[in-house]
């Protein structure tokens, strides 16, 4: 089971944002990850709790941001309940997608936990609700992941083999690059992981 903590910044000016503190694993059903959200100074800001079947669908999610909640799950496309911070007022909505994303690492996984792509298939459109920050809003984007590179490098724990995918979002052209061992987010833009407490899952 990974356990240990990232660091999350703006990807344009590097300003810090948060730290992310996990623990995942892959389970007879699919795949796990749970997280609480620190500001730079300590204090609670929020929460990721992220559930995949085995076809690496979302099975449940729950996330935090604030005083704002998101609980959605794979139901006709995507579906999710918004409660705004007093409680009064809840929010659903539904769109033809694939699955969520949003500034939790864990989201990254999950797109590539989805694709299953290898390093000889072509690049894949997904479509995606991202919610975003800090009111978590929802909002549809299109994305294309490709899998470029695939290593395997020496550790005392064995081979770790690292996947780098290139991400480009459709409506700008603008592209990254996400580094992956297992289901350890490694490097990605606004991402850093600073502490791994135990090796990365790997899935079957």
């Amino acid at each position: 089971m990974p356990r240990g903590r990232y660091s999350l910044h703006d990807p344009h000016d590097h300003t810090p944002l948060a730290e992310e503190h996990f623990h995942c694993a892959p389970g007879p059903s699919g795949w796990r990850y749970v997280s609480q959200l620190t500001t730079p100074t300590g204090d609670h800001t929020g929460s990721v709790d992220l559930a995949l079947d085995d076809l690496g669908r979302p099975l449940r999610l729950e996330i935090h941001a604030g005083d704002w909640q998101v609980r959605g799950a794979a139901l006709d496309g995507i579906s999710w309940v918004r409660t705004d911070p007093t409680g009064t007022q809840a929010t659903e909505g539904n769109v033809r997608a694939h699955a969520f994303t949003g500034t939790s690492p864990a989201f990254l996984v999950a797109t590539a936990r989805l694709l299953r792509l290898t390093p000889s298939s072509s690049a894949t459109r997904v479509r995606l609700v991202a919610l975003t920050d800090p009111v978590l809003a929802p909002r549809t984007v299109d994305q294309s992941w490709a899998l470029v590179d695939r290593e395997t490098h020496a550790t005392d724990n064995g081979p770790l083999i690292v996947d780098a995918y290139q991400v480009t979002a459709l409506d700008t052209g603008e592209q990254h690059t996400v580094h992956l061992a297992g289901d350890v987010v490694l490097s990605a833009p606004g991402i850093e992981l600073e502490d791994l407490q135990t090796p990365p899952s790997t899935f079957g």
